[in-house]
Formats: C-alpha cells, sequence, structure tokens
C-alpha cells in the first residue's frame, strides 16, 4: 500500500510525496484545517489581549500557549520555534523564555516504544548493548530523544532515538508548505515569491538529511577531521557498532547549555571566551572550510570549562550534525570579498558580488542598484566599524526586494538563518554583543595573512583601486585585525616578506614601489603613520629574526629572481 512507500523513503522527493498525498486529499484537507484553525486561534486571542487591555495581563498565558500551539503541531512548526528562540532582538523576553524549552523540553514518546525501536534497529536487546541505560531520556528534541547509558566497555554515551512515524508526519507538512508557497508565490512581491518553492525543498533535503542518523554520524566525522587541528571546538566520537538510520550513540559530552551569562558564570566558563570560539569556528566553517552546521540551537551547543589537569582549554562543544550544508570555494571567497566590500562602502564591487553568489542574476543592470545599495546599507556601520549589526544588514536588505530584482538563492537561506542564528545565540550570551567584532578582525587577520594564492590576490583588490594604492585601508585593517587578541602580527610580517620574496610577489613589489612615489612625492608621512602603528609589535630583534627566517625560506634561485644583478655579476678576478 501507499504507508509502507512513505516510511522507506530515504531522500526527500516533492514529487513521490505530491502523488501520495494528491491520492489521499482527505489527509491533507484533515492537516490543513487543524494548522490553519490553531494558528488562526492563537492570532485572534492576541487580538482580543490588545482590544481589551489585556496584552500586559496575558503575557506569560500566550507565550506558553504559543509553545504549545507549535509542539502540537509537530516537527516541522517545532524547528520554526526553534530558530525564533535564538532571536532576543526579535521575540519579546516572555516568548523567548518559552520558546527556549523547544530544544530540548519536548513531550517524550514512551520509552517501551523507544527501547523497542532500538532492539530492532541494533538487532540485539538492551542488555546486550548497554551495561546501563537512563530509564527516561534527558532530554527530547523535535526529531528524536536521546537517553544516557554506559557500554560495557566503560564508556559513557548518549543514545538518540528518532520519534516514530516522522517520514509520514514531516511528509504532509512539507507538502502542505510547498503548496501553499507555489499559490502564494503570485501573490506576493516578484522576488519574495521567485523560488519559494525552491526553498522549501531545500529544507526538505536537509530535514530527511537529518533524520538518517547514518548520515549525520558522517557529518560529525567530518566536522571533527575539519577541525582536528583547533583545541577549541569538541566533537563527539561515534560508536558505529550501535548506530543505525534510526539510532545514534555517540560520546557523552561533559558540557553547559549557551543559556545565560549568569549560569556560564557559575560553571566557571567566560561568556565572552565561548561568544568568540562560537563565532569564530562558525566563520571558519563558511570561510574555510565550506563545510557548516546549519543549526546552531542552544541545544546543539554546549560549553565545555577548560580542564587544567589536561591542560585543555575552553570548548564548544557541537553535538548534532544533522542539518549540515557545503560551500563551493568561489562562494567562500565571495563571502569574503562581500563582507570586506560591505565594510569598505564599495558598493559597485558589492553589487558585483551578489551578482557572483547568485543574489542578482547574471547579466543584471546594477548602475540602478548601486545609488540604491548605498542608500539603504550607507549608514549601516554608524560612527564606527564596530556598530555593525548582521540583523540590521538582514533588515535593510529586505527592502531592496521589493524595487529590485533581488533574489536568495535556496543555499543561501540556510547561510542566513545560520549567521543570523548565531549572532542571535551570542546576543542571549552577551547582550552588548556585536559580531563584527569578531568578523571583521578575523577576515582581515586572514587578508593580511594571505594563506593561499586566492586570499592574496583579494588582499590585492582591497589594496589597490584603480591603480593607486589604498594606504587608508592597509592602516585600517591592521588596526582591526590587532583587536583580536589571538592576531600575532610577527608571523603575518614574516609571511608577508616571504611572499614579498616569491615569484608570484614581483608584481606586488613593483605596485609598492610605485606606491611610495606616487604623485611624484615620496609618501613617508603614510609609511610614519604605519610604523607609529605597528613600531610597538615590530620590536627590531624579532623583526630581524622574522626578515631572516623569511630570507632563509627560499632558495638560491628564488633569490636569483629577486637581486638577479648581484648574482649574475661576475667576481673580480685577482
Amino acid at each position: 500500500m501507499g504507508q509502507p512507500k512513505l516510511q522507506g523513503l530515504r531522500s526527500y522527493d516533492p514529487e513521490v510525496i505530491a502523488r501520495y498525498f494528491q491520492a489521499r486529499f482527505w489527509l491533507v484537507i484533515a492537516r490543513a484545517v487543524t494548522v490553519g484553525w490553531t494558528l488562526l486561534t492563537f492570532v485572534l486571542a492576541l487580538k482580543w489581549d490588545h482590544w481589551f487591555k489585556g496584552a500586559d495581563r496575558n503575557r506569560l498565558k500566550r507565550a506558553s500557549q504559543l509553545r504549545q500551539i507549535l509542539t502540537d503541531l509537530g516537527p516541522t512548526f517545532i524547528k520554526v520555534g526553534q530558530a525564533l528562540s535564538t532571536r532576543p532582538d526579535l521575540v519579546r523576553q516572555d516568548f523567548l523564555d518559552e520558546l527556549v524549552k523547544l530544544q530540548d523540553q519536548l513531550p517524550p514518546f514512551p520509552n517501551a516504544l523507544a527501547f523497542a525501536i532500538i532492539e530492532a534497529e541494533l538487532q540485539r536487546s538492551i542488555a546486550t548493548t548497554f551495561k546501563d541505560i537512563s530509564p527516561d531520556p534527558v532530554a527530547a528534541a523535535s526529531l528524536g530523544q536521546v537517553y544516557k547509558a554506559t557500554l560495557h566497555s566503560g564508556e559513557t554515551v548518549a543514545v538518540k532515538v528518532q520519534r516514530p512515524n516522522l517520514v509520514p508526519r514531516l511528509t504532509l507538512d512539507l507538502y502542505l508548505i510547498r503548496l501553499s508557497a507555489r499559490w502564494l508565490g503570485p501573490f506576493l512581491p516578484l522576488n519574495l515569491g521567485h523560488d519559494l518553492c525552491l526553498i522549501v525543498d531545500e529544507f526538505g533535503i536537509k530535514l530527511f538529511e537529518e533524520i538518517d542518523y547514518i548520515n549525520e554520524g558522517r557529518n560529525a566525522e567530518r566536522f571533527a577531521h575539519n577541525f582536528r587541528h583547533s583545541t577549541q571546538v569538541k566533537v563527539p566520537s561515534i560508536y558505529w557498532r550501535y548506530t543505525s538510520q534510526r539510532v545514534l550513540t555517540l560520546e557523552w559530552i561533559h558540557g553547559y547549555k549557551l543559556t545565560g551569562v549568569q549560569q556560564l558564570q557559575a560553571m566557571n566558563v567566560n561568556p565572552d571566551e565561548i561568544v568568540y570560539i562560537g563565532v569564530t569556528t562558525g566563520l571558519q566553517q563558511l570561510m574555510e572550510m565550506g563545510f557548516f552546521h546549519a543549526d546552531p540551537h542552544p541545544g546543539n551547543l554546549f560549553a565545555v570549562p577548560a580542564n587544567p589537569e589536561t591542560d585543555t582549554p575552553c570548548q564548544m562543544a557541537y553535538i548534532d550534525f544533522g542539518m549540515m550544508d557545503q560551500l563551493e570555494q568561489e562562494s567562500k571567497e565571495t563571502l569574503v570579498d562581500a563582507v570586506v566590500h560591505l565594510l569598505n562602502k564599495d558598493y559597485e564591487e558589492l553589487a558585483q558580488d551578489f551578482i557572483t553568489l547568485g543574489f542578482l542574476a547574471q547579466g543584471t543592470d546594477i548602475r540602478p542598484i548601486v545609488p540604491a545599495l548605498e542608500a539603504v546599507l550607507g549608514d549601516i556601520m554608524g560612527e564606527s566599524v564596530q556598530d555593525f549589526n548582521f540583523k540590521v544588514v538582514t533588515d535593510r536588505f529586505s527592502q531592496l526586494m521589493f524595487d529590485y530584482p533581488f533574489r536568495v538563492p535556496a543555499k543561501f537561506a540556510l547561510i542566513i538563518r545560520s549567521i543570523v542564528t548565531q549572532e542571535g545565540l551570542a546576543l542571549s550570551v552577551n547582550p552588548n554583543f556585536k559580531i563584527v567584532d569578531v568578523a571583521y578582525p578575523y577576515v582581515a587577520k586572514r587578508l593580511l595573512q594571505g594563506e593561499t594564492p586566492e586570499l592574496r590576490r583579494r588582499l590585492l583588490s582591497v589594496l589597490f583601486k584603480e591603480g593607486r594604492f589604498r594606504w587608508e585601508r592597509l592602516e585600517n585593517m591592521i588596526r582591526i585585525a590587532r583587536t583580536d587578541g589571538q592576531f600575532d602580527l610577527l608571523p603575518t610580517a614574516q609571511l608577508g616578506l616571504q611572499y614579498l620574496m616569491s615569484e608570484e610577489g614581483r608584481y606586488l613589489r613593483h605596485k609598492l614601489l610605485l606606491a611610495l612615489i606616487e604623485d611624484d612625492r615620496l609618501h613617508t608621512e603614510e609609511v610614519q603613520r604605519l610604523w607609529e602603528l605597528l613600531k610597538d609589535d615590530l620590536q627590531p630583534s624579532k623583526l630581524m629574526s622574522s626578515a631572516w627566517d623569511a630570507f632563509t625560506y627560499f632558495s638560491r634561485e628564488q633569490a636569483a629572481n629577486l637581486f638577479p644583478a648581484m648574482v649574475e655579476s661576475p667576481s673580480p678576478k685577482r
């Protein structure tokens, strides 16, 4: 029959789902009536409070009611609530306190059913698999629940069990949402309605990936490999012998949720440090690795205190790898460009970045868009770069979608959600947090260090405009990079010297010499400003050591390319 066909669906297929529910229209109508009536009742209750001056009196009641409504509507709507729970700048505090409970304080399903799923999936009894297991789940989330157990070999593990009958419930909601998107699309402004179904499909693809625990285990191992050299990121080990598509067994993490400053401080965790780790590792995922966590809500992140006995620093632990995505190399590089162009107010280049990233179609005339970008984003930083706020950027950018042919590519919907969620999470820990305090020093540091040819080319594009060297940009970039407490100027200077002495750096050597005598004058004033900015970090002995290391990095043949006259001059005859 049809039901087994849905139960066995391993990946999201909108055509298969549509054919299934078109033949069962009564299920669709019943679900649509349930969802529509439930949400309409809540909206009317809010209106009633407003009309009869009862909003303040019923705040806590309505907040609890909203959480209960999303819980009753099931996994899809719980996911919406989870995203809202990380946005204290969007959701008022009473609603926020309730929505946070959607992370892992959801009603569990019966233990007997969970244990039966474990035994059926692993094909062995609970007693054979585990030395002991908690009688009740320690956490219940939208798609599954978690038990704490001990293996017979002695390791403490978390056992994640998927909720029963999940595929039929998810597919029905996804079908309804996609149907609504197709119906509503023509009535929305062109750019909001465009690709609305594709965004739903992207969400469906990720949701099906999330309910495949074998896929999640592979994601975890790939994520751990990416951060193998980092002491700031903790990824639990996967126990494959006790893992299947619907059961995941992984290392137990001894950490604390990111639920507020006071709790973290009570656990000897520095809130600013854990926020810094969270944002920088998020930037690394997007701009370096390309493989990023698309659902970084508080239920998926833990702060692990420093351990002096093992000399382990404070760490951020990621525990859920169901919703991940991949960013192509060109997109990673363009994201770096876009951040720099936005903060340097290069709106023409920013418009080109939007074309490269797919926010504007190829061939779009950017001439009317450039002044619109400047008008909307021109004062985004206020008096200084530290006033920048990503939430403000997304709000301002949404204004442009009504008047210009912008669209949000399906993949970037997840990226935007990830960044906004990280910023919201950081704000919940530190209300004074500014994402640019971490993001722009990170980008500036990466450009200045120029580990790859692509980044070095981007540094040149930042420092040179229309053939002229932009001294103020170099000063600004160094000044901002130094606000990163982990930025060490000497290794960066050494990398720079190595690059200048290389064959690849020949063009830059030539351009720098021209910059020093630009406009028929020696730019001693700019050089002096740079020296004043750097002199405290560039002590002569350390600088000479770094310069010597950079010089000896090259072979005699490479030195010959740099100083041909010295090498080719014949030795004097005696």
